[in-house]
Order: structure tokens, then sequence, then C-alpha cells
């Protein structure tokens, strides 16, 4: 089978933005101008296609990312529409590791707001050309030129209008567009169907002049060819502006800035000519890289069809009609429908049952796909996030995504006996979709555990449950993962000998503990002269792990702890694995008592973005919560200050911070390390416990 559209002609591009900037209404209007969709959705209807799930439609926000196929001028357009709320940060994080191109949708009248900038800093990280989308420029307060000035000063970007608005407000009629010198004019009637082409405004002339010569300035300054042809006096066409802008933008040295309202059928043709012309196709960007699992050599992944594949697992997903699919980015080879795969993670051979191209909600039954391509594959079962396809004999591992360390987590119980194995099958299914969300089981009480990264996200987390599964759940209050370690070396003896009728049980281990300070649990058999036989050394490292997952101070987990069999002795019939396994047990309990235990916490690299008048409250409330502040740089015109702080000085923190910059503050946090307790403070978390 051979590829549809050639790959220079396609773009995989995300529309990213701060929740409400109108990002999956620009996502909609998009379908509706390239015929794929016959109805607009309106996000405040809880009608918009790209918003498929329920919570979606009723919360009027974009949680998964949702994709979707279109066409425009020849060119095939796969679209992620990415959630602007923080805590789904993962679904960003993802959406951005396959996409090659962005569109960044900012609101006219909040300009740069705080998600904007951790989008864009994402963005930034992975090296993804953008153009900016000035939308709601029909809402009173609605700036262009303020919008343009933040995007320097806030995310330190290289703007460069390509368009002025026409009229501002309810007077805002169309644009400018400077690099056709022509004003296009959209008719409500039509719902700007047909848009008109016309001169430029005589009162606009003078505007237009001086916006046209700055864009051909910031134009001619990427390209040589181009600086000499305008300095020397020579006019630049069409063509070559065009192929300028594309440059640039590829090189990341420049922000093409385009304006309109997406809601009032304003400006979307123009950014889709915009996404066509001056984005990247999958051929344009370097070459994808990965490394063989088995040699660690460097393979590169041309995008071509015959070169041998190599697909990203990026996002998974349960389809209540079609099963468990499996979002796919193919960067070089293709795939087809029955295919056999390796993942290169586990090695395990795969069958690719279908293939689907998505629209949102709606899906297309595909026999082929090819490189660049972003599909949905039907049948894969061992596949998780981040994992890469190959073909047999083939194998390469591509750069998986960053998943950020949970930061929160809750007790969850079903509310009834009846839904005990519905609830842990849906947590199972819902932490393979979402790396950024885990499940675990407290020993000590018996309860699940559920950990995230943020409140919303466990919320939404407990809404599918209900929605999708129909369990109904009880939720605890969040909480905070404490450890436990050891701070002295100790030796402990210990026998365990049983006799109770009939065969007995004997174990006898002499074990020496001492810290290892941030590397885990290490366990080595010192044994000399066969006191203990071999075949029961390991069920004494079994034993001793077990009984490290819960310490003796307040039940968490035991960490950082090394751990040497060095003597003991055994009984010819009542020794058994099991009882190594309790002695082994028990011998780490007794030591830890007599090691100096400690209780440790988590310890969160915190990065506030704030604008210079509120430094000083930042500084004081970070102090507040036992935070150390380690650094303070100027940023655009803001401060950014990075401290460490523990996990559990910072539940609220999201919404004082708000309160007390007005909402003009941001902040990101992720796991740095552990550290212990202050003594006052492990004394109240014990008594708790």
């Amino acid at each position: 089978m051979s590829r549809v559209v050639p790959i220079p002609l396609q773009r995989n591009i995300g529309i990213m933005a701060h929740i409400d900037a109108g990002k999956t209404t620009t996502t909609e209007r998009i379908l509706f101008y390239t015929g794929v969709s016959h109805k607009i959705g309106e996000v405040h209807d809880g009608q918009a296609t790209m918003d498929w799930m329920e919570q979606e439609q009723e919360r009027g926000i974009t949680i998964t990312s949702a994709a979707t196929t279109c066409y425009w001028r020849e060119h095939r357009v796969n679209i992620i529409d990415t959630p602007g709320h923080v805590d789904f940060t993962m679904e960003v994080e993802r959406a951005l590791r396959v996409l090659d191109g962005a569109v960044a949708v900012f609101d006219a009248v909040a300009g740069v707001e705080p998600q904007s900038e951790t989008v864009w800093r994402q963005a930034d990280r992975y090296e993804v050309p953008r153009i900016a989308f000035v939308n709601k420029m029909d809402r009173i307060g609605a700036d262009f030129f303020r919008c343009v000035g933040m995007l320097k000063d806030r995310l330190g970007a290289n703007p460069v209008p390509l368009q002025i608005p026409i009229g501002a407000e309810d007077e805002f009629k169309g644009v400018v567009d400077l690099i056709l010198g022509k004003a296009i004019l959209f008719d409500d009637q039509k719902m700007g169907a047909d848009p008109v082409t016309e001169d430029v405004p005589a009162d606009m002339q003078d505007q237009f002049d001086e916006m046209r010569m700055a864009m051909l300035e910031a134009i001619a300054e990427v390209d040589d060819e181009l600086l000499e042809k305008y300095l020397g006096g020579e006019e630049l066409t069409t063509e070559e502006l065009i192929a300028g802008v594309r440059k640039a933008v590829i090189n990341l040295t420049m922000c093409p800035v385009l304006c309109g309202s997406a809601f009032k059928n304003k400006g979307v043709q123009p950014l889709l000519d915009a996404v066509v012309d001056y984005l990247p196709s999958p051929v344009d960007i370097e070459v994808m890289k990965g490394t063989n699992p088995d040699t660690e050599e460097v393979i590169e992944c041309p995008c071509e069809d015959e070169k041998p594949l190599a697909a990203l697992a990026f996002k998974l997903f349960s389809d209540p009609f079609v099963g468990h699919l499996t979002f796919l980015r193919l960067y070089s080879g293709h795939v087809e429908s029955g295919m056999t795969v390796i993942n290169a993670a586990t090695g395990k051979k795969e069958r690719i049952g279908r293939l689907l191209k998505m629209h949102a909600n709606k899906r297309e039954d595909i026999k082929w796909a090819g490189a660049g391509d972003i599909v949905a594959a039907v049948g894969l079962k061992t596949a998780a996030t981040g994992d890469t396809l190959c073909e047999p004999g083939k194998l390469c591992v591509l750069e998986s995504m960053d998943v950020p360390d949970t930061v929160i987590e809750v007790a969850i119980e079903p509310k009834t006996k009846a839904d005990r194995d519905t609830l842990s099958d849906a947590l199972n299914k819902l932490a393979k979709e979402d790396p950024s969300f885990r499940v675990k089981g407290d020993e000590e009480t018996g309860q699940t555990l559920i950990a995230g990264m943020g409140e919303l996200h466990l919320e939404i987390i407990v809404d599918r449950l209900l929605r999708e599964f129909s369990v109904n759940a009880n939720v605890g209050a969040p909480r905070v993962a404490y450890r436990e370690t050891i701070t002295k070396s100790t030796k402990m003896d210990h026998k365990y000998a049983k006799q109770s009728g009939g065969r007995g049980q004997y174990a006898h281990v002499v074990i020496e503990v001492e810290p290892n300070s941030e590397k885990g649990y290490e366990f080595s058999d010192e044994i000399k002269g066969g006191v203990i036989p071999k075949e029961y050394i390991p069920a004494v490292d079994k034993g001793i792990k077990d009984a490290l997952n819960s310490g003796i101070m307040a039940g968490y987990p035991v960490v950082d702890v090394k751990v040497k069999l060095v003597y003991g002795s055994y009984h010819e019939v009542d020794s058994s694995e099991q009882a190594f396994a309790i002695a082994g047990s028990m011998a780490i309990k007794e030591a830890m008592r007599k090691a100096s235990p400690a209780l440790l916490e988590p310890i969160m690299s915190v990065e506030v973005v704030t604008p210079e008048e509120y430094l000083g409250d930042v500084m004081g409330d970070l102090n507040s919560r036992r935070g150390r502040v380690s650094s303070m740089e100027a940023r655009a015109n803001a401060q950014v200050v990075k401290a460490m702080v523990p996990l559990s000085e910072m539940f609220g923190y999201a919404t004082d911070l708000r309160s007390k910059t007005q909402g003009r503050a941001t902040f990101s946090m992720q796991f740095d390390h552990y550290e212990k307790v202050p003594a006052s403070l492990a004394e109240e978390i014990m008594k708790k416990n």
C-alpha cells in the first residue's frame, strides 16, 4: 500500500494555551472550515467535538489530548488539542513530545497567562516551532499589541506580527495581512466561511506601512540573502517572505503572530494557511535518534516509509466501543493492520489488530500508516506510554517522555464490597493510560492509595471511576508519602526456632546493617564455608525486603539500607525457605530499632515566577513553609524564585499564591529528594500513625 499524502504535505501540530484562552473553540472552527464537522460545536454548550469525555463537556475544560485529522490546501493536518490546566501537565508533555509544530492561543484581554508560560517552557524544552494566535479580539478590553509585547517580555519570544486587526471589541471585522498587503474581512451572515479580500483601509495605511516595515526587517534579519536584497532596496516577493518566515520558525528564531476571534468565526482560515506555510513537516525537523537496547549504539530514524519501524506509544485510552487504543507517532517505517511488532521496552511481540485515524470521538479504519503519521492501534496488550514499537530483529528505543513524580496521594475505597474487584481493575486501567497516576496498597491499613499530580487530577480520576466503570468510591484527605531509614550501623544475630509437634522450623542469621545514603536497598551474601546453604540465601533477602515495606516508626517504607548476611546456621530437617525468610524479616526489624531510625519527608524543588512587586510576599510565604530559597533571577519582567520546600507544607499553596499575587504568579514543583524530618514534627507524625 502506498501513501496518499506525501510527507512534506503533512503537519503534526498541537494547539496549546492557558485554560479558557479558547483553544478548543479554535480547533472546532478549524474542523468546521476544513469540512470535517458540518456543525460547529460550542464549548459553553458542552457540544465541542474535541472535548469528548463527559467530564470535559461538563467542566468546559480539556483533559485528554484528543487527536484528529483534517485537510487544508492538499495538506493533511493532524491536530492534538491539549489541556491548559496545570494538573494535566503530563498530557501536554506527551502531546509536545510527538508534535512537529504548535499553535499557541492567547486571550487578547488577558495576554500571557500562567499556564501559557508553563506550556511555552515545555515547548522550549522539546524545541517545538510555534506560531501565536491572539484570540478573542471581539472581547471588551482586547489589545493585540499589548499581547505581542507580553510574548516578548514574559516568554522571551521573538514575536513578529504578520497581521494587524481591523477594529477591536464589537468593531472587530477582520485583519490586514502584512505579507499580502491586503485586508481580509469576514462576513457574519456566512459564519465567516467566505473571507473577502480588499485593499487596506485608507485610515490604516500609515499603521500598515509602519508594521510592514518592521516585519520586513525582522524577516530579513534571519536570512542573509533576504537581508542583502532588502538593504539593496529590492522588493521582496510574497514567496520569498513566506519562505523566510518558514525558515525562521523552524529554526526557532521567530514566532509569527496572527489574530482573530474563533468564536465569532474570524481569522481561522488565515491561521490554517499559516499552519501549512510556516510550521514544519515531519521531514523538516531534526532526524529522530534512538538507541539499540543491546549494544547502546545510537540509531538514526529517518522519516521514510521504507526504513525500519520506530513508533512511539504516546497515549493509551480505553474506548467503550473499540476497546484498548494505543496512540502511535511513527518516526520511521510504516505499519499495517495485522502486522507483528516488537515492544523494545519489554522485548515482547505484539500484533496490531486494527489501525484507526481518529477524529476526536469518531474513527476511520485504515489499513496502512507511514512515517510521520499519528494513528491509533487496536490490539496492543503490553505497550505502555513511552514505549517504542519496532520490527522484529531491528530493535530501537526512542527517548521516552519525562514522567513527573506524583506529589499527592489519597486513600480510596469502594462504597460497597461488591465494587472491590471492579475498583481494582478500573484503577489499573487508568494507571496504564496515565503514567502520572499511580496506584499502590498500604500494607499497614490495607487501604488502596492513589497518587497523582494535584487535587484536580485525582478528582477527575474519581469522577471517571463513577462514569466509565460505574464504581462509587470514598476518598480520604490528601497525605504525604513519608519514608523511614537508619542513621547508624549495627549487627544483629537472630535465631528463629519453632517446635510444635511434627516437623519444626529453624533458621539462624547474622546480619550487618548500615546506612546507604540515596542508593536504596542493597543486599550482599558474605557467607563463608556454607554455614547457610545457597538455596536459602534468596529467602533471607526476600524476608528482609518484605519487612522494609513497613518501618518501625510509623509504618512507612524503609529506604537507603545496606544489609550484609555474614553468618548463620541451619538444621538438616527443620530448615526451609520460609523459616529463613521469617528469620531475615525479624532480624532487620530488630536491627532497625538499634540503628537510630529516622523519618524522611519528600522535599520538592519549587519554582515560583512572580511579578517584582509581589516578591517580598512570595519569599516570606516560602520561608514560613520551612522553605529554603536557593536562587533568584530576573526573567523578562518577572522574578524567578527557586526553593526547596517540604511537600507537607505545599498543600493549598496554589490557592494561597493566587490570592497573594492576584493570580499573576505561577509555580511548578517536582520531587527532588528525601530529607530527615525535624524531631518535633517526627513525633507528631508518629502519633498520628
